[in-house]
């Protein structure tokens, strides 16, 4: 019982100290998974739109804002009806939100520039 109160003791400061570190330094285990790398580097790309991308955007009302900070940053990639292996620029299919979407994204994301290719408004 001696022992286990010592262990205690160690771990439990142990534990808070690491997570303050790892909290600072904005480290986190979601950006390893395949939907949140994908994400990620869409977003670092230079975006370019299609014509008929362009003009969905504006019949839904969508600003470019909107699609960076809420479609794509909170979408899920469905790897399933996606091309991830394609060469040169794999093709993706998003949706958003995760749950019951209402969006569909189309888009290419090739080595300098991420091309938005369809928006669909699936309700």
């Amino acid at each position: 019982m001696k022992k286990l109160k010592f262990y205690a003791i160690g771990l439990v400061p142990g534990c808070l100290i690491v997570l303050f570190i790892l909290n600072k330094k904005g480290a986190s285990c979601s950006g390893y998974l395949p939907n949140s790398r994908v994400i990620a580097e869409t977003l670092s790309k230079e975006f370019r739109y299609s014509d008929g991308f362009s003009e969905e955007m504006k019949s839904y009302g969508v600003t470019e804002k909107f699609l960076k900070d809420s479609i794509i940053t909170k979408g899920k990639v469905d790897f399933d009806r996606s091309h991830a292996q394609n060469k040169p620029c794999p093709d993706y299919l998003l949706s958003y939100p995760e749950k019951s979407p209402v969006y569909e994204i189309t888009f290419d994301k090739c080595a300098e520039t991420a091309t938005m290719k369809s928006l669909k408004k699936i309700r």
